[in-house]
């Protein structure tokens, strides 16, 4: 029964009681996680069912490993996981602060679980970006009750202690690190896919893009061991993992904080002889440290996979500037011939700002040359959303909304059809494809993708998950391919 009350933790993840890290990390960890586990059991014994949940997460690929990371602890705890539409006993919302609609969509959700919570005696917990502001935990205190359990992006490994805290206190408890400078290891995972994983390698940013929150939530740059890096990915590889995404906020940074240069090309070096792992795939790539020795070990190492992201954000050099993004529209352009030199075959795929603050049409002009120029394979585009705390939300933006709107309408339309042009020219070629399974638009195809990351929907007689397959495409588009399946690929 809940007490109305609550506890509140607010600290920099320094005290003495939360220093958490090595291996004493996880015995506190696991005593928590063991002591909640009994409560389950005890439940268990006198009901007869096994206390259920379910996470629902918002926002980039950070949040989604996160979020494996929770379900591994949840599991561990006694905890069995359930489908989107089942009833849970506790629902863990992985929150995105990114842009303002992601926030909205987020309190939405948790908004419409009211009867849910009343009717199950479900109990919310939320964690991730958006936790690390000040005015959000204070909305979700005030106007957000059946939230019972609030934890930010730097005590992930907190979460059984908070969630035996709750059980035993019958109190909401709210704990937010200001910053965490350790790297937490070993920390149990549930992966969603046993032929593909996400591997962190680098933790925070450094480069406080003017309109970006991540370095305020997120924390500063932590890399990672290589060691500990390539120990999780030959054990992802012993258990039968195909497929690997080297994650960062900033990829191309890894090691810069451990003294090292060009760390990350060597790290694409040392997974080429892991056994087992057929791609490499990372993001994300920030241009100004694309180096051209990251260049050479994309063009040489054979998993690496012919595709990057690489964020534009904008091709106008005045705007850029405003960003802070540290790199102009001609540096971006010899990023992309060399590029293109070294990879010949390499798909490109960026990011897109429309009405940044103080955009004029000329800027815009300037957008819309890059992209001609590039012929981005896809591109990601948003209209600035102004984020509480950084610099960009203190210009005031004097665009019209519907001039930006417009904008936005061009800038798609461009897009669309260039990636639609550069899809054509693949009907009647063979790809390769790692399946993923059936295609959630079409039950009756297989779906996958090519090494240059594109969807493709295929008919085969026989395909499974994590197999390589040639694929012939017979039709394509801006946003898929379709095929028909030929040979498995040893």
């Amino acid at each position: 029964m809940d007490s109305g009350k609550s506890t509140v933790k607010y600290g920099l993840g320094k005290q003495k009681d939360n220093q958490l890290c090595g291996n004493t990390d996880n015995l506190i960890m696991n005593d928590w996680a063991e002591f909640v586990r009994n409560i389950n059991m005890e439940y268990t014994q006198k009901t007869g069912r096994t206390r259920k949940f379910r996470i629902d997460v918002f926002g980039c690929q950070m949040n989604e490993l996160d979020s494996e990371t929770i379900a591994g602890m949840l599991i561990e705890m006694g905890y069995q996981e359930v489908t989107d539409n089942s009833p849970a006993d506790i629902i863990v919302f992985v929150t995105c602060c990114v842009r303002e609609n992601a926030e909205e969509r987020i309190f939405g959700h948790i908004g419409a679980l009211a009867s849910e919570c009343a009717e199950y005696g479900s109990i919310i917990a939320a964690c991730g970006c958006m936790m690390q502001q000040p005015h959000i935990i204070e909305k979700i205190k005030k106007s957000y009750h059946n939230v019972k359990i609030v934890f930010g992006t730097h005590n992930i490994q907190s979460f059984p202690e908070l969630l035996y805290t709750y059980l035993t206190k019958g109190r909401r408890v709210f704990q937010v690190w200001e910053k965490e400078d350790r790297i937490i290891e070993s920390l149990p995972v549930k992966r969603a896919e046993k032929h593909k994983g996400w591997v962190n390698i680098i933790l925070g940013c450094n480069n406080f893009c003017s309109y970006c929150i991540v370095p305020y939530v997120r924390g500063r740059e932590r890399s990672r061991k290589m060691s500990d890096i390539l120990n999780e990915i030959k054990a992802l590889a012993d258990d039968g993992c195909k497929e690997i995404t080297l994650l960062g906020q900033n990829v191309n940074s890894y090691g810069n904080d451990l003294g090292e240069k060009d760390l990350f090309a060597k790290l694409l070096y040392a997974i080429e002889d892991i056994e087992g792992i057929k791609r490499v795939r990372f993001m994300t790539s920030h241009p100004k440290d694309l180096s051209d020795n990251l260049i050479d070990a994309m063009k040489n190492c054979s998993k690496v996979c012919n595709h990057i992201h690489l964020p534009v954000q904008s091709g106008s050099n005045r705007i850029l500037k405003m960003m802070n993004r540290k790199y102009t529209r001609e540096h971006y352009l010899s990023l992309v011939e060399k590029l293109r030199t070294a990879v010949p075959d390499i798909a490109v795929s960026t990011d897109i700002i429309v009405g940044f603050p103080g955009e004029t049409e000329e800027d815009f002009e300037d957008t819309l040359d890059i992209v001609r120029k590039v012929m981005f394979d896809a591109a990601f585009m948003f209209i600035y959303s102004p984020r509480k705390g950084t610099p960009a939300a203190r210009i005031e933006n004097t665009t019209p909304p519907d001039s930006i709107s417009q904008r936005f309408k061009r800038l798609s339309e461009l897009q669309t059809g260039i990636a639609t042009n550069l899809a054509k020219k693949l009907e009647g070629k063979t790809l390769e494809v790692l399946v993923d399974g059936l295609s959630k638009q079409n039950p009756d195809m297989f779906s996958g993708r090519t090494t240059t990351n594109r969807l493709v929907n295929f008919k085969a007689a026989h395909a499974e998950k994590g197999m390589f397959m040639d694929v012939e495409i017979i039709r394509a588009g801006a946003f898929w391919l379709e095929g028909k399946g030929g040979n498995e690929r040893g």
